[in-house]
């Protein structure tokens, strides 16, 4: 059978079973809840939860203020989460992160959406400096949505080559520089429905393959190598949002499709067109914990031209390059990219602060000279989470995946989808 069909029938018995899973779990709570209500609701009030940022204001003496201000129903306080860390990636080794998150209601209704902002700072042991700044904004009455992704990346890695049948051995390192600036407005046009129009732009520099095997044609000089690479154009946005809280929502739903065409006339190297469809389902399996069973889709499309190679479709470079748990940024590259990932979230401690995830993905990328995906590559682990702020239910995601012949570390400030 074709693996593109296998990926297919994979994803769809996925969802089919958690579904029918999930409808399992509510139906027994239905008829258990007599029994349930005689015990004491295991979630406790927000005032009482643990986090990290409580244990700080304890240890400094203000810990009383901070729940008696915070602790309210209608709350429209700035949710502010930061956190000091050394990490490791397999990309990066071992990094020194700065990351921050805010997170706020900008309405007077907390059925609203929040709004939040992300961003970071990254220095590897590979002399790699990342500087971030996403943000998801919502106006008071989420008749609008500003979505802003701006990057500086002084970026040495690593690339594999194109399709999914390149081996670990094959990879060989290069270096650029990366300005990204993508802005995008949508209104709404139906219950949390939205349509928009953006403007990307990709700028790429002082590339360089670093030391690329002797005497060999790489895929990327194949493909088409340049020192300098850019990609300017506008998109056309479409998006669906249930979820209220995007850092960790508890249920609901997203959609966003994004379709994208670049011009020379605006600065391209080349006009081509590409489209992104992110599909997410969050599902709370008992109103008595917060334990979600949480589903994504992501799939990513060349409808035409010739995108930059640094631009293709890959591992780990989705809008908040998350995608691959278990595989280095970067392992698979092709035209067109399709994934799943399902994640199993649940409470470790009552109190809130230490949760766990288990995982499992699967990726496929399509080949140069078929241009069908040939290969499956799946991954799969398990984590841990610390609840940083329980306002906005922020976490340190701590993960550690495997993918073929492939392990690593993961981590976040927030959850991964």
């Amino acid at each position: 059978m074709n693996p593109a069909v296998k990926l297919s029938l994979f994803l769809l018995l996925g969802l089919g079973f958690y579904v029918s899973a999930c409808g399992q779990v509510r139906d027994t709570a239905v008829i258990r809840t007599k029994e349930v209500k005689r015990h004491q609701n295991f979630i406790l009030p927000i005032n009482k939860q643990v986090d990290m940022i409580g244990i700080v204001t304890h240890f400094i003496g203000r810990d009383s203020i901070r729940n008696r201000d915070s602790a309210v129903t209608d709350d429209h306080r700035l949710h502010f989460s930061a956190i000091p860390a050394v990490g490791y990636t397999l990309l990066t080794g071992f990094a020194g992160i700065g990351a921050a998150n805010l997170v706020f209601n900008t309405g007077k209704s907390t059925q609203l959406n929040q709004s939040s902002i992300l961003t970071s700072i990254t220095y590897s042991q590979f002399r790699q400096v990342i500087l971030p700044l996403q943000a998801d904004i919502w106006s008071p009455n989420d008749k609008y949505n500003f979505q802003t992704d701006w990057r500086y990346l002084e970026y040495p890695s690593y690339t594999y080559g194109l399709g999914g049948f390149t081996k670990l051995k094959d990879a060989y390192a290069i270096y650029y520089n990366y300005l990204r600036f993508y802005q995008s407005i949508s209104r709404s046009i139906g219950k949390n429905i939205y349509l928009g129009i953006g403007y990307d732009l990709d700028y790429l520099w002082n590339i360089e393959q670093l030391d690329p095997p002797v005497g060999v044609q790489t895929d990327f000089d194949q493909y088409g190598f340049y020192p300098i690479e850019k990609a300017s154009g506008i998109t056309l946005n479409l998006l669906y949002d249930t979820r209220g809280n995007p850092i960790n929502p508890l249920g609901g739903g997203y959609a966003h499709l994004v379709y994208r065409t670049n011009f020379t006339f605006l600065g391209s190297s080349s006009n081509w067109q590409s489209v992104q469809v992110d599909l997410r389902k969050y599902f709370r399996l008992s109103k008595y914990n917060e334990n979600v069973l949480a589903l994504w889709s992501f799939d990513w499309f060349t409808l035409g031209g010739v995108p930059p190679y640094l631009l293709l479709p890959s591992t780990g470079w989705d809008p908040y390059n998350n995608t691959g748990r278990g595989y280095i940024q970067g392992r698979f590259r092709g035209k067109d990219m399709l994934y799943l990932e399902s994640e199993f979230r649940f409470g470790i401690t009552r109190n809130g602060f230490l949760g766990g995830v288990i995982f499992a993905n699967a990726q496929s990328f399509s080949e140069t000279n078929s241009g069908e995906f040939e290969v499956i590559a799946p991954g799969a682990g398990l984590g841990i989470r610390i609840r940083l702020n329980k306002f906005s239910r922020t976490n340190l995601a701590l993960d550690y995946g495997f993918g073929i012949g492939s392990q690593g570390f993961a981590v976040n400030l927030g959850e991964v989808f």
